[in-house]
């Protein structure tokens, strides 16, 4: 069993947690992830890993509550335990031989940016981050990012917070100012992560985005997490989850990402019917 030492809200929809794992925080580096089970007989689910002190043993996870397994490891508290907690997996982020990057966060996938952006900034890289957000009420991890930046721009869709707009239009402003990035990172919305890479490709920029597909056992065993990169297919678990971002399709991707939507959507409701019998 695995102990809640800290439970944060972040914002109405993310919270963050540091998770007793000494085994885990041992060899966890950035850009890798762990798989929990909430309780025997519950579902697998991938997170990664936004932080980790090895130290102290533990190993910090920042999720969003949109299904059934996030929905019951929400009503965790400090103390608590998590059945299965099984990491590091995935190949970790290359970090080494980049002197100057630009660490793009969309939404929840700003917890994925970070320890990205972390790790960079300790190899010596000139970090640049963009965050975007829809509003100022979902913004994250904003200080964190600004401690391990040389230059940290912050947007909204809605003009609520930073500067109104998209992501990419603070990526093309700083490319045509004449900033030479070695490497982008884009880790956020499939949509987003698309976006980037189609204005990246036309500055001949290399990016790396983060997948996180339909996932399962996290071994390469079932094939839930494939991918089609550069024409041949390619499993986020063990291949990944960074991929060169312009040989990804993004557009197979979306579509297999919502191949279960009707599914979990009848998961959400099982789950609040059953908290609100447990609170009658």
């Amino acid at each position: 069993m695995y102990t809640i030492l800290h439970k944060e809200h972040l914002n109405p929809t993310v919270t963050k947690m540091v998770i007793q794992a000494p085994k885990v925080a041992k060899k966890a580096q950035a850009g890798q992830f762990i798989i929990l089970r909430v309780r025997e007989n519950g579902e697998r689910i991938p997170l990664t890993i936004a932080d980790y002190d090895r130290s102290a043993g533990t190993v910090t996870i920042i999720y969003q509550i949109v299904g059934q397994t996030t929905m019951l490891l929400e009503h965790l508290n400090e103390g608590e335990a998590i059945q299965d907690f099984v990491g590091p997996l995935g190949k970790p982020s290359v970090v080494s031989g980049i002197k100057k990057v630009c660490v793009i966060g969309g939404g929840v996938g700003c917890a994925i940016a970070y320890p990205t952006a972390k790790a960079l900034h300790e190899n010596g890289a000139e970090v640049t981050v963009i965050s975007g957000f829809r509003n100022k009420d979902l913004v994250i991890l904003q200080e964190e990012f600004q401690k391990v930046s040389d230059e940290c721009y912050l947007v909204s869709d809605d003009g609520s917070t930073g500067r109104k707009g998209l992501v990419t239009d603070v990526l093309k402003e700083l490319i045509e100012k004449g900033n030479d990035f070695d490497e982008v990172i884009a880790i956020g919305p499939l949509i987003m992560m698309k976006f980037v890479c189609q204005l990246t490709k036309q500055y001949g920029i290399k990016t790396v985005v983060s997948m996180n597909p339909i996932m399962i056992d996290g071994t390469g065993m079932c094939g839930c997490c494939r991918l089609s990169v550069g024409g041949e297919t390619r499993f986020a678990c063990v291949d990944g989850p960074d991929f060169d971002g312009h040989e990804v399709d993004f557009d197979e991707a979306m579509s297999r990402n919502s191949s279960y939507r009707e599914q979990e959507q009848h998961r959400r409701e099982e789950t609040c019917n059953l908290f609100q019998k447990e609170a009658a």
